[in-house]
This record gives C-alpha cells, sequence and structure tokens, in this order.
C-alpha cells in the first residue's frame, strides 16, 4: 500500500529488551526484571506515539494502560477491538499514518517487530544476560543494515542482572 502524501513518522525506533539467544519474552511476560532498562524505556518513549500489538497491550499491567504520556496505537485484525486510551489500527502501514510525522517508538511484540524493523531508523537493544528457558518470543535479526553507533558498558542491575544498552542506525548505502 502507497502512503502517498499522507504524513508518517521520519523516524522509527524500535525498542526491546533481549536475553541471550534473542528471547524477548515467554508466556506474554518479559521473563526479566531490569529496572534500569524500564527507566530507559520511559526516557526513550515518553512525549510520543507508541506502536504495539494486541498481545503487548494486553501483557501491560492495568494501571499502566495506556502507557501515561504517549499515543498508544495498537495494531489488532479484530475489528470490534477497544481499549481506553488506545487507538486502534489494522496494520503497520495504517498504525504509522495514525502517528503522523511525528518520531514514533515500536514496543512489542515479535510479529510487529518483524513487520517494522524494514521501515525502522533506529534500534534501541537492551541486551539481558540471561537465558530464557521455553522462551515463546523473539527479537527480529539485526542484519548488516544496521550499524551499532554506541555500545555500552556491561552494568549490574540493582536485581543482580547484568545488561548493556546498544543502539543501532541504518546504515546508509
Amino acid at each position: 500500500m502507497s502512503l502517498g502524501w499522507v504524513a508518517v513518522p521520519t523516524r522509527v525506533q524500535l525498542v526491546w529488551a533481549q536475553g541471550r539467544g534473542g528471547a524477548i519474552g515467554r508466556d506474554n511476560t518479559i521473563p526479566w526484571r531490569v529496572p534500569e532498562d524500564m527507566a530507559r524505556f520511559k526516557e526513550l518513549t515518553i512525549g510520543y506515539p507508541v506502536i504495539m500489538g494486541r498481545k503487548t497491550w494486553d501483557s501491560l499491567p492495568a494501571r499502566f494502560r495506556p502507557l501515561p504520556g504517549r499515543t498508544n496505537i495498537v495494531i489488532t485484525r479484530s475489528d470490534d477491538w477497544s481499549a481506553d486510551g488506545a487507538m486502534r489500527a489494522r496494520t503497520v502501514d495504517e498504525a504509522l499514518v495514525l502517528a503522523g510525522p511525528e518520531p514514533v517508538s515500536v514496543i512489542g511484540g515479535a510479529e510487529v517487530y518483524r513487520a517494522m524493523i524494514g521501515r525502522a531508523t533506529d534500534l534501541r537493544v537492551t541486551e539481558i544476560e540471561v537465558d530464557v528457558p521455553a522462551a515463546d518470543a523473539f527479537a527480529p535479526e539485526i542484519g548488516d543494515e544496521w550499524e551499532a553507533v554506541y555500545v555500552g558498558d556491561r552494568l549490574t542491575s540493582t536485581t543482580g542482572v547484568r545488561y548493556r544498552f546498544v543502539n543501532y542506525r541504518r546504515a546508509i548505502a
């Protein structure tokens, strides 16, 4: 679908945390607790639209739905889905149109990341040093079209989990 003259975001960043092997979830939950990653998530997304799939919306604790200080756009195939504080989109294209021209963050889940990575300009990844047995959701592969523009030091969370932040930008060919 051509978006023609419709204003869509000029910056599309995908934001995720991943364990070893690219695991991002198990049973629709985040299988670790790293408060520093949650603080970074808020810093990266506050004030701008966020796009997520319906399962990601459902996985947010009720007290955080909608995510405050952000336009919440939920992609779902269900025509009758609605939730207070959220805008429904049936497709990735529709979600980008709803976001408008300002920067947008895509926050999950795996299916939405795979659908959006070809349109992304930036990736904001937190690498969590944990194994996730029985993981059932995985981050998209980061291919050669991406260059790491920031690789943070490995740090230890207040919960004892090791992590680091890595920012990627789409390489210009």
